[in-house]
């Protein structure tokens, strides 16, 4: 592994423990337009924009579909069932352990609304010095600009990120971006996870990054 710098969090099945609760959202909503969504055409389609996934599967099934108002209401429902969002603990974990360490963002294909209010749920936005959302980047995952940017902005160089991530159009993004990866689904990825963190933390010579990286809050209100 290449010299660490910056560590970057996926949100949704992630960092956050949030992919059921979309799940049943997206049912919800695309009953209304008698539209199916299979779960695992759902996890495939991991990272990417509400938006754009409405307007796939409405193109897919023949359906005129206001995809703004769709993606909304799916959104919305999601925020409903905000109470229920559990924390990925271990994932979490790495991020409290590696705050103060390593400058860290999220890079997420949700929404800003959703992202900011999933972390502030759980008591984690304010570890990360940016959260780059859909509304960020003209191109998402499996692009790899979600990555990239949250990489400017923390003022880190791309092949010395390191990329949490559970979907395989995030782990395709990471690799576009030039970035080192773990799949949070494989067996071994806490014992690898935690390795690196705690390499990190015992690393004295850490490199210079701009002063972005050192504001917790400022880049995501």
């Amino acid at each position: 592994m290449s010299k660490l710098a910056g560590l970057i969090f996926d949100c949704d099945g992630t960092l956050a423990d949030t992919m059921p609760l979309h799940y049943v959202a997206w049912q919800r909503t695309m009953a209304e337009y008698e539209i199916p969504f299979p779960e695992d055409r759902f996890y495939a389609l991991g990272g990417q924009p509400t938006e754009a996934i409405v307007a796939l599967l409405a193109g897919e099934h023949g359906k005129t579909v206001d995809v703004a108002q769709a993606a909304a209401l799916k959104d919305q429902r999601f925020l409903e069932a905000l109470p229920q969002v559990q924390a990925v603990d271990w994932v979490a974990a790495i991020a409290r352990k590696s705050f103060g360490s390593l400058p860290m963002a999220v890079g997420s294909g949700s929404s800003r609304t959703t992202v900011l209010q999933t972390l502030r749920r759980l008591d984690l936005l304010h570890l990360f010095a940016c959260v780059v959302a859909a509304e960020d980047t003209a191109r998402h995952k499996p692009e790899p600009d979600v990555f990239l940017r949250a990489a400017e902005q923390m003022g880190v160089l791309p092949a010395h990120c390191l990329v949490y991530e559970d979907a395989d159009l995030g782990i395709e993004a990471a690799r576009r971006a030039g970035m080192q990866c773990i799949d949070v689904r494989l067996p071994d990825a806490k014992r690898r996870a935690f390795a690196v963190a705690q390499r990190a933390n015992q690393d004295t010579n850490k490199p210079e990054t701009t002063p972005s990286a050192n504001r917790p809050t400022g880049q995501v209100d």
